[in-house]
């Protein structure tokens, strides 16, 4: 089976991978696309993630700028690295060699007769040039799971969901070309919360990473903190768990539309579960089994931590 994931690499990011190494699935490679920070940010986190967490996976550069629109970062909430913490950081580390995401991805497609599945956990910039370029290479894709939209509501804005909002465009053109997407949104991942006691969780497991990762882990769930919440939605390993574990979720077909206008729209995931209303081209994960996705996201974390 080959495994791809395409990030725009954040703390949460950084977890939805562990999540996938720590069950036993090899990662044939690593696409980054800017979101949670600018391209070159991305890469420098990328670069210290895979020194801090011996990953060995090949690690390749995409796109920097959405389809159509100007970039939108989540530095405003993030901060500048796109990746908060209350102490600790990711080391530096030498910067990642030059190596083509676009190119890496149709090598991947063109290779092996094994399903080829993909993780996405940013805005879908690069699958959606691949979808425009080589057509004929997105077809054998086989899963898309992507961590992004919002059945009722957004969060970047009211309507849209961040990874959304980032590159409307982007999505509009992954649908109209028929990938086999599987969308986690918003709502199922605001059932699978990290708290303050997950930290503690972390740090106990005194390995070597494991001040780093409570570190993050707490400037991640101090997002919720700061704003009067008891916890923290742990947005891309709960599409991670998914991925790995899809009996943990409830898929539903659906017709899934992306608003292109408008100044309050824009970004907005419109989800049809009526198929007398419509030609369904999608899933989304409906229901979720939050206990064990939790055990699932903060096994991988502690396993981690302990090494």
């Amino acid at each position: 089976m080959g495994i791809w994931i395409d990030t725009d690499m954040g703390f949460d990011d950084i977890a939805a991978i562990l999540v996938v190494t720590h069950s036993g699935l090899a990662i044939d490679g690593v696409s980054l696309v800017s979101g949670n920070a600018p391209l070159a940010q991305v890469r420098a986190n990328a670069a210290s993630a895979a020194a801090a967490f011996d990953w060995e996976f090949p690690i390749h550069t995409g796109r920097e700028l959405p389809v159509l629109c100007k970039l939108e970062t989540a530095q405003r909430i993030l901060g500048h690295s796109g990746i908060p913490t209350v102490g600790k950081s990711l080391p530096t580390a030498d910067e990642l060699p030059a190596s083509d995401a676009f190119t890496a991805l149709c090598n991947w497609l063109e290779s092996g007769t094994e399903p080829k599945r993909i993780l996405a956990l940013g805005p879908l910039t690069n699958i959606a040039a691949l979808a425009l370029a080589r057509p004929d290479l997105a077809a054998r894709v086989d899963e898309l799971t992507w961590m992004g939209g919002g059945v009722t509501s957004g969060n970047h804005t009211a309507s849209a969901e961040f990874n959304a909002y980032a590159d409307p465009e982007a999505l509009a053109i992954v649908l109209a070309h028929g990938l086999p997407l599987r969308m986690v949104d918003l709502d199922i991942c605001r059932k699978v919360l990290a708290r303050p006691d997950d930290v503690d969780r972390v740090r106990q497991a005194a390995g070597k990473n494991a001040g780093l990762l409570g570190d993050l882990l707490a400037g991640y769930v101090n997002i919720a903190i700061s704003r009067g919440r008891p916890a923290m939605a742990i947005y891309d390993p709960t599409a991670a768990a998914i991925f790995i574990a899809p009996e943990i979720a409830r898929v539903q077909h659906a017709r899934i539309d992306v608003e292109l206008q408008g100044q309050h729209t824009r970004g907005r995931t419109v989800v049809e579960t009526r198929a007398s209303h419509a030609e369904f081209n999608a899933h989304f994960a409906a229901e979720i089994d939050a206990d064990m996705a939790r055990v699932i996201i903060f096994g991988a974390m502690i396993n981690e931590a302990r090494r």
